[in-house]
This record gives C-alpha cells, sequence and structure tokens, in this order.
C-alpha cells in the first residue's frame, strides 16, 4: 500500500511501534496490585488495556470490585514509582527500529507523539539510545489533551513548521490511526506491535508495513 506522496516530517508513537514494553508495563501494573493484596494479571491481559495513557490503564487495572474509585489517584502515583524503577528492565526497540531511525532523520525531521508521559517517555529514548533522533517529543502530559485529540499533531507541525497534512504519524493502534484521521493527516500501520491482530474496519491507512525495513523502503523516494 504505497503512500500517494512522500510527507515532510514523520511522527512516530512509543510503545507497541518503536518499543516492545510489554513485560515491565506489565510488571509495574502488579507490583502496583501487590501493594493493595491484589493478584496479578496476566501480560496479555495488560497489553489489552494500554494505550490511552497511565490513569486509563490504572482504570482498567484496578476495577471498582478490587479498589474504590477514589484511591485510584494513589494507585497511579505508586504505578508511576513502580514503572519509573524498571522501565528500562525489558524495554527494548522492536528490531531493526534503531536502524530505520537513523536512516529517516537523514532524510526527515522526526517526531514523538506518545500517551506515555513527556519525562518517561524521554527517560526511555535516552536509555535506548534513541533520543538524538528525534527533533521534538510530546507526551500524555505535554498538553491538556492526549491522543486520540489531534491537538499533539497540530502542536508537532506547528514546532517542525510544516502544514499538519504534510506529516506521517506511525504507529500501531487504532488510537493513532484517528488522532491522524482528526488531525487530517496520513497514517502508517506499523504490523509488529500490540495488541495484534488490529480491528482496522473504517479506519484510514495510507501505509501499511510489516517490517522497519519495509517502512524505511517505503519513504526512501
Amino acid at each position: 500500500m504505497p503512500l500517494a506522496s512522500l510527507p515532510a516530517a514523520l511522527v512516530f508513537d512509543l510503545d507497541g511501534t518503536l518499543i516492545d514494553s510489554r513485560h515491565d508495563i506489565t510488571t509495574a501494573v502488579n507490583r502496583t496490585r501487590e501493594r493493595y493484596g491484589l493478584p496479578p494479571l496476566p501480560l496479555e491481559e495488560v497489553v489489552g488495556m494500554v494505550g490511552e495513557g497511565a490513569r486509563l490503564l490504572i482504570e482498567r487495572a484496578f476495577p471498582e470490585s478490587e479498589l474504590p474509585a477514589d484511591r485510584r489517584d494513589e494507585a497511579l502515583v505508586h504505578y508511576l514509582t513502580a514503572y519509573r524503577d524498571v522501565c528500562l528492565d525489558e524495554t527494548r526497540p522492536y528490531p531493526g527500529v534503531p536502524e530505520m531511525l537513523a536512516a529517516l532523520a537523514e532524510r526527515y525531521p522526526l517526531a514523538l507523539l506518545s500517551n506515555k508521559g513527556e519525562e518517561l517517555s524521554r527517560l526511555i529514548l535516552a536509555g535506548l539510545g534513541l533520543d538524538s533522533f528525534f527533533r521534538e517529543v510530546l507526551g500524555g502530559d505535554s498538553l491538556p489533551t492526549r491522543k486520540p485529540d489531534p491537538a499533539g499533531l497540530h502542536r508537532l507541525a506547528e514546532r517542525l513548521g510544516t502544514p499538519v497534512d504534510r506529516l506521517l504519524l506511525v504507529g500501531d493502534t487504532r488510537i493513532d490511526a484517528e488522532t491522524a484521521q482528526a488531525a487530517g493527516c496520513p497514517f502508517a500501520l506499523v504490523e509488529w506491535g500490540f495488541p495484534w491482530p488490529l480491528d482496522t474496519a473504517g479506519l484510514l491507512i495510507s501505509l501499511w508495513v510489516a517490517t522497519a525495513t519495509e517502512l524505511t523502503a517505503a519513504l526512501a523516494g
């Protein structure tokens, strides 16, 4: 599925697109559950809760039947502390991602748009040696709204000096696709992320790739 035209800049999602963070997120969730005397959740269940920021993750991981809603703020603080402690234990870039970013950064300005907090996103990028590729980084707490609200893409377009419709958002979830659609920019879907298989019904997908090498080739011009 080739692009109709090459973009002026690239915006990447983080979890499930550039990095496999499933195990460390699950560890942090289960360390937090342990504090409340709750049993651990399997990785596959936690992965299905990820993608819309830490607060929604905690709401899903701690239903009211297990923890009163008025204690979720407390649980969120415990989770963020636990996650910061373990966020680089097992998290790694997906195969070919460092090479892909190095190649694309020679041709395009690159930015990151994640629903993970900005400080944690920057910490992980730096820890994995990926931070130098990105001109701009926005997290889920950088603006009053987060994906799928298009405000992040509009802010990045402004900072990169390009019309928002000349951006290409690269991601692995329906939330990413809906963000691009709301902003009026094309979307590239990567197959290597989580959760998969993805329900793509009704999504506008301009480019669909299975590997980092494929994405590099599609954007090589």
